[in-house]
């Protein structure tokens, strides 16, 4: 990888490894719906003129209904879930149980997609990140509630079902279009519930929460995608989803140096366990060429607008 590849990739670990401590110093202040509202606003201020520059947004608007499908599971649940779930748990714990998105990613692949194969491998991998899920769940969910817990898994399941929408039916949709349409479809429907409560609350919230928001619009949503979008066109789409490994890591250490999170040797323990599994379960298999594919390749899809990331978390 070129030395322009590996500062896009340790850009993008920080940046989606950021936001779940940028959320719970956001939600002191800020309600779960607003701060939505306030992400995907500003981020689709920021990304409309690049999306427009480049002429893609038109084309982005003609499949409505799978982007509206894909913003709302991608954007608008996962984001509001996820906003509710850390008032009450931390920020590390947050980031190990997105760590578990490959794994249902993985499987809700082998439900949509028979041809995908379930070798012993990748069943090795579920198993054991599914064990690690399990093991980090159990221990905390006297802590906060199974309510949280439970929105969390929401979330996991949503950014595992979001790239599967992309790949059926938004593949051929440009990038930049996907994400400033998914970001201004999102700001619209989160409208009506933050929109009323801007007012008192520019009046009330402190200076961290504020930045927290700030920063999560601008540097977790925006600036994410276009790094993200220059890191695959460097290194590609399958090894830039390597960043899904790192994110977690920096959420753990984020939350234990600057909020003073717990971090035990059972959290990592789990922690090994979610990202050994995460890694075989998603690992490619291996198969011999078809003689007609090697004469006549069929060109690779391009790739659209990340899911969690991704979890554009």
């Amino acid at each position: 990888m070129s030395r322009r590849g590996w500062i896009l990739f340790a850009a993008m670990c920080v940046v989606w490894g950021i936001p779940y401590l940028l959320i719970k110093i956001a939600v002191r202040e800020i309600g779960p719906a607003e701060l939505v509202f306030i992400r995907t606003a500003l981020g689709a201020v920021l990304l409309l003129p690049i999306a427009l520059a480049r002429k893609e947004l038109r084309a982005s608007l003609k499949p409505w209904l799978p982007l509206l499908v894909y913003t709302v599971v991608e954007i608008g649940l996962p984001w509001l879930l996820l906003s509710d779930a850390e008032r009450h748990v931390d920020s590390s714990f947050t980031g190990l149980v997105i760590a578990g998105v490959p794994l249902v990613a993985a499987v809700l692949a082998r439900l949509s997609d028979h041809t995908e194969r379930l070798t012993a491998t990748r069943v090795g991998g579920l198993l054991a990140g599914f064990a690690g899920v399990t093991l980090l769940l159990g221990f905390h969910v006297g802590t906060g509630g199974i309510v949280p817990i439970l929105e969390l898994v929401g979330v996991v399941v949503c950014y595992a079902a979001g790239p599967l929408i992309i790949e059926r039916w938004l593949t051929d949709v440009p990038r930049y279009g996907v994400a400033a349409a998914s970001l201004v479809v999102g700001a619209v429907l989160f409208a009506p519930v933050a929109v009323p409560s801007l007012p008192s609350l520019a009046r009330t919230v402190s200076t961290a929460p504020a930045l927290a928001a700030l920063g999560l619009a601008v540097i977790c949503t925006a600036l994410a995608f276009v790094l993200f979008f220059a890191l695959v066109a460097e290194v590609g789409g399958v090894r830039a989803t390597v960043i899904t490994f790192v994110n977690p890591a920096v959420a753990v250490v984020l939350g234990f140096l600057i909020l003073d999170e717990e971090v035990t040797a059972l959290t990592g323990l789990a922690f090994v366990l979610i990202l050994l599994g995460s890694f075989l379960a998603t690992r490619a298999t291996r198969r011999r060429p078809d003689p007609a594919e090697a004469a006549d390749p069929a060109p690779a899809p391009a790739t659209t607008a990340p899911g969690h990331g991704g979890g554009s978390s």
